[in-house]
């Protein structure tokens, strides 16, 4: 099998799975506890906390674990419930659905919401969120990383001029940790969202940074986890999993991206040689592990299953969206044409791909892309 929908799901890291297994198979006790057992899971929350916080140049007590990036995303946008007297939200149109949703709901509750448009390389530019802040502006949220086209955005000019308008930041950076530096002592972010199960760790965990002093209104009540703002008894297993992830996977981001922008070059480079194929999102401005193809007159579910098949896992788009009988909302954004929008591939690599599997992937993707066509391998 060659797995290339990471930005899905990666693998779990050895690591990640050897910090968890304790609290699966030995140590089950609620880490607000006071026996011994209690206070060995809560040693472990925090030491995840800390490690956490060191991978993103954060403190300790500007980390929130979560349940995944959905809910950051949530709670994050939520946070625009803080901002008192202010009613509009600037977003982008290529959003994850977690961001998007949240927005909606807002909106229906009676906040503006604006939506920027990207060019047609998927990038946001800084002066079109600039021309969309005014003073009722309580929040703009801009993913780091694109999760469908991996175009990498703007997010620290962006957050300088949110800054300087006294504006609320975030950034969903669920598919850039680990992929490009990310320190929060010189990113001028307010609120920034990590997935676990993106970079290494497993399923069911996620956190929040939030910058100390920044507005936050909790959406789950209960016995005041997480200092009240995200309650719950704490999933001890899958946080120790996620300190242990994303320290390895911040541990020699230069080192790691060289190694991936090498596969992902060499994927682009095969890949393009596809009669009728066009490469989504931007090609310098572009995350290390990702490349998105469309083909022209090509079912994309119907490749995606070929491909199975053939032992390749790839995506159309958004796992998150997979399934759901509509077009990405993210290439629809970028005007792609009506032959493209519904033949289009997402492969996203990871540390555990070689050069041969990429080969490998690349043959037989364009076999299968003349197959669906009836035409001859070229």
């Amino acid at each position: 099998m060659i797995y290339l929908d990471n930005a899905a799901s990666a693998p779990v890291h050895p690591r990640a799975l050897a910090a968890a297994m304790p609290f699966i198979t030995e140590n089950f006790a609620n880490p607000s506890s006071v026996h011994t057992p209690g206070r060995e899971a809560r040693l472990a929350v925090i030491a995840a906390r800390e490690q956490c916080a060191a991978a993103l140049g954060a403190l300790p007590e500007e980390i929130f674990f979560m349940s995944g990036g959905t809910e950051s995303d949530n709670l994050a946008v939520f946070s625009a419930l803080s901002v008192h007297h202010k009613r509009k939200i600037v977003t982008t149109a290529i959003e994850h659905p977690a961001v998007l949703n949240a927005c909606s709901e807002l909106e229906r509750r009676g906040f503006e919401v604006v939506q920027i448009s990207p060019d047609s390389e998927g990038v946001i530019h800084a002066e079109d969120i600039a021309a969309a802040i005014d003073d009722n502006t309580a929040l703009v949220s801009v993913m780091t990383a694109n999760n469908e086209i991996g175009t990498l955005q703007p997010v620290a000019e962006i957050g300088e001029l949110c800054r300087r308008r006294g504006v609320l930041f975030h950034t969903d950076a669920v598919q850039a940790v680990g992929n490009i530096p990310l320190d929060m002592r010189e990113l001028p972010v307010d609120m920034l969202t990590v997935s676990a199960h993106k970079i290494g760790g497993i399923k069911g965990a996620g956190l929040l940074y939030v910058r100390k002093g920044a507005p936050i209104t909790p959406m789950i009540f209960g016995g005041g986890q997480e200092r009240g703002i995200r309650s719950g008894t704490e999933n001890v297993a899958a946080i120790a999993a996620l300190g242990a992830a994303i320290t390895e996977v911040c541990r020699d981001i230069p080192e790691r991206c060289q190694k991936l922008s090498r596969l992902r070059d060499m994927l682009i480079e095969k890949l393009e040689k596809i009669p009728n194929s066009r490469l989504n999102g931007s090609r310098s401005e572009r995350l290390c592990s990702n490349v998105n193809f469309s083909f022209s007159d090509i079912d994309g579910e119907a490749l995606v299953m070929t491909l199975d098949l053939m032992g390749v896992c790839a995506s159309t788009a958004s796992a998150c969206s997979a399934g759901k009988q509509h077009r990405s909302h993210v290439l629809a954004a970028l005007g792609l044409d009506e032959s493209l929008l519904d033949g289009t591939l997402r492969l996203t690599l990871s540390d555990n791909n070689t050069e041969e599997e990429i080969t490998a992937a690349a043959d037989i993707i364009a076999e299968c892309v003349a197959n669906q066509r009836g035409q001859s391998v070229i």
